[in-house]
């Protein structure tokens, strides 16, 4: 798939090109590019991407991905539009947009998934229990945490649920800004990314 406003296939679409909303979080380019390489995704892959805010992940899925299918979870019904028009924005046609709360409204959810994407939530240890129930083997889970409290509580969550061939990173990305006359390199918030393998 192509958009016109992103005609290649290199992923880490600039953030300037994203609809925004004020308060609502986004995966910098640069964390999005590591997030997406440990999704090990194929041409049709079925993802789901829970907590997905601004929608970032879904459209460079959806555009790296033509063939796949990707559901983008979000609670917020201001905010799942704001997924929308960002697909619409990029042309992306492969996304389906879920308004509920996880992990309740993933019970019932189809396709079934064979890699999921967890960005934060309030349940976040429930969230990942019933997203491994549903995710197919072999399948990953890839999810996000920006402090030590959720960092442990997923990675205490792989563990109970066996996940084989866990990773856990942390970025560190700085980008050179201009303030004033001068040219600084500014911290983009550092996060850690968890991800494992469910094989049976």
């Amino acid at each position: 798939m192509v958009s016109e406003l992103w005609p290649y296939q290199t992923p880490g679409i600039p953030d300037r090109l994203f609809e925004r909303l004020p308060g609502i979080p986004m995966s910098k380019r640069e964390v999005r590019v590591l997030l997406i390489s440990h999704l090990y995704l194929r041409p049709d892959a079925v993802l789901w991407d829970i907590g997905a805010g601004t929608g970032t992940i879904p459209v460079e899925v959806g555009l790296l991905c033509p063939k796949g299918k990707i559901m983008a979870i979000e609670r917020d019904e201001e905010v799942a539009g704001l997924i929308r028009r960002n697909c619409d924005r990029f042309g992306v046609t492969n996304v389906q947009v879920v308004e509920g709360s996880a992990p309740d409204c993933l019970t019932n959810l189809k396709p079934l998934p064979d890699c999921v994407f967890i960005e934060g939530g309030r349940s976040v240890k429930a969230i990942a229990q019933t997203a491994w129930a549903c995710l197919k083997a072999p399948g990953r889970i890839v999810a996000t945490a920006t402090d030590l409290t959720s960092l442990y509580a997923l990675s205490e969550t792989l563990a109970e649920l066996q996940a084989r061939n866990v990773e856990v990173i942390q970025s560190a990305v700085n980008r050179l800004e201009s303030r004033g006359n001068n040219q600084v390199f500014a911290a983009v918030d550092p996060i850690f990314i968890l991800s494992g393998e469910k094989l049976t």
